[in-house]
């Protein structure tokens, strides 16, 4: 769970980056009112509001607090990476509600007024994330709104959370990564299921068919888990083939790829969707669109960009670079939030028991964008 915490704490204070070797008279005058500031090398981070919480004994106790509810939050949670993305949204909202634009200094008549309301909303943002109804109340996808309007779906997924992080807890490093990777897959599968992927912003009363589906699946995996009686190898780790080369084969491949390459430190996947399928008796050529969300700044020419989204990406135009694929090259990092879409077709070959994916990395894609988290 380090690199998680970390990240989220990055998230909270370091998006670092050398600043200009000329300060400007309202930097240099914020920088007399934070009595950290030198002793931290804050003049190293660009971005004013993390300047306030580096240089500031209260501000940075306030940040230390929000950083343990985080944890505690991360704690409570089997699928954690999207908590990532929620903070990263929340972290520019705060900014911008206090009063900071982008990379503009503070001006040190408005230095009280943002400090104040800085303190004000990290204080309120850590307890907030201590309600473990947050949880609920924070999801951003259609299946999440439905299931936290049900007292009885929320308290299923619950139970169902509670069991999942029983089992993955007895696992070792690696097998939880992949675990992780597998119940990010079983929800995704499950939205595909119940007919609620890109229904965010429909109101909560059409999704109300969903609710039955939803039930079942919560019920039908908490059966699973309880049939293991306390054995995680027993439901996460098995290669099972998919019956058809369809949509679920294609996650399922995907989902092995990103465990397999610890992708999931830096990019969570969000939606696949298999756009076209070639089909004879014993092998498929499966063309699938994946999206991801960034939820830590990885350069967008390196080994994480090649691994885990296929490609190296052109950072002026969101489109792939497959040429350089394989070559590190310093450069612009995606931001967090930041959405990319790759279309790679996967080959599938008929076994015994269904169809399996001969795939082990996403590299090359036929196509790509990478668009948002600006």
């Amino acid at each position: 769970m380090r690199f998680i915490v970390l990240t989220m704490l990055a998230l909270l204070a370091l998006p670092a980056a050398p600043a200009s070797a000329q300060s400007g008279p309202s930097e240099s005058s914020i920088a007399d009112r934070l009595p950290l500031f030198a002793k931290n090398n804050c003049q190293q981070i660009r971005d004013p509001g993390n300047q306030l919480f580096c240089g500031d004994a209260e501000l940075a106790a306030a940040a230390e607090k929000l950083g343990s509810a985080i944890e505690a939050r991360l704690a409570r949670l089997p699928d954690r990476l999207p908590a990532i993305e929620e903070n990263a949204t929340w972290t520019r909202q705060r900014n911008l509600g206090c009063g900071i634009v982008g990379q503009t200094a503070i001006r040190s008549d408005e230095f009280d007024q943002v400090r104040a309301c800085l303190l004000k909303v990290t204080e309120e943002r850590a307890a907030i994330l201590r309600d473990p109804d947050f949880d609920c109340l924070a999801a951003n996808t259609a299946a999440g709104a439905v299931i936290c309007a049900d007292p009885s779906l929320a308290l299923s997924e619950t139970e169902l959370n509670g069991q999942v992080l029983g089992l993955i807890g007895k696992l070792d490093p690696t097998a939880a990564r992949f675990a992780y990777a597998e119940y990010g897959r079983w929800t995704r599968e499950r939205d595909r299921k119940c007919n609620l992927v890109g229904k965010e912003n429909v109101p909560l009363a059409e999704l109300e068919s969903a609710e039955d589906c939803l039930a079942e699946y919560l019920k039908r995996k908490t059966a699973e888990i309880a049939a293991a009686k306390g054995d995680p190898k027993k439901v996460f780790g098995r290669q099972i083939a998919a019956r058809m080369p369809d949509t679920d084969a294609v996650d399922f491949c995907a989902a092995r790829i990103h465990a397999a390459n610890s992708c999931g430190n830096f990019l969570r996947i969000n939606r696949v969707h298999a756009l076209d399928i070639q089909l004879t008796d014993q092998d498929a050529q499966v063309t699938g669109e994946i999206e991801m969300v960034v939820l830590a700044p990885f350069t967008t020419c390196s080994k994480v960009a090649s691994s885990c989204t296929g490609t190296c990406w052109d950072p002026r135009t969101g489109l792939p670079q497959p040429g350089t694929v394989g070559k590190e090259r310093s450069g612009e990092a995606f931001n967090v939030t930041r959405r990319l879409r790759i279309q790679r077709t996967f080959a599938f070959v008929k076994a015994a028991d269904g169809w399996r994916c001969r795939e082990d990395e996403l590299a090359p894609v036929n196509s790509g964008t990478a668009s948002g988290g600006s």
